[in-house]
């Protein structure tokens, strides 16, 4: 059953010390039990972080991570007579960058040991050199869409 109309996107503001959008989204996506000061602590921590050890500008550092972690081509299932296709789809920017974030948050929550800053900025920084666990979430959603090509015929 189709939705009758899309959800209208809520205007978010950008982050209090970096102005910037991605960084609030990433706050965002990181709260737990709507705890966002401990969440906006454990960002800018981890920024700090991350530019001690590049001696860059953590935002553009995380940029550069958000861009090489997300997905151009996702599968999504398609019902065609009683069967199931896993039908290969360009991801759109809006949820490029989501998934790209959820798959980082992720990969420094299965990280062990150290402060969850560290962990993050360690993602943060494998990922904007093209390394760890969300890059390799990327190339197997990349490997599942070509895989599948034949049924690209079946876009939705």
């Amino acid at each position: 059953m189709a939705r009758r109309a899309k959800p209208e996107k809520r205007e978010i503001s950008p982050d209090v010390r970096y102005q910037n959008l991605y960084v609030q989204e990433f706050i965002h996506r990181m709260m737990r039990r709507g705890k966002k000061s401990v969440v906006t602590t454990v960002i800018y921590d981890c920024l700090g972080i991350v530019e001690e050890r590049t001696g860059k500008n953590p935002v553009e550092v995380m940029d550069q991570a958000l861009k090489n972690v997300g997905p151009v081509m996702e599968v999504r299932p398609r019902r065609v007579g009683g069967a199931t296709y896993q039908v290969p789809m360009e991801v759109p920017t809006a949820r490029r960058a989501a998934l790209a974030m959820r798959w980082i948050i992720d990969a420094a929550r299965a990280r062990t040991g150290k402060s969850y800053a560290e962990k993050l900025a360690a993602e943060i920084l494998d990922a904007s050199n093209n390394l760890g666990a969300a890059v390799r979430k990327r190339e197997e959603a990349h490997k599942m869409a070509e895989a599948n090509r034949a049924f690209s015929h079946y876009r939705m």
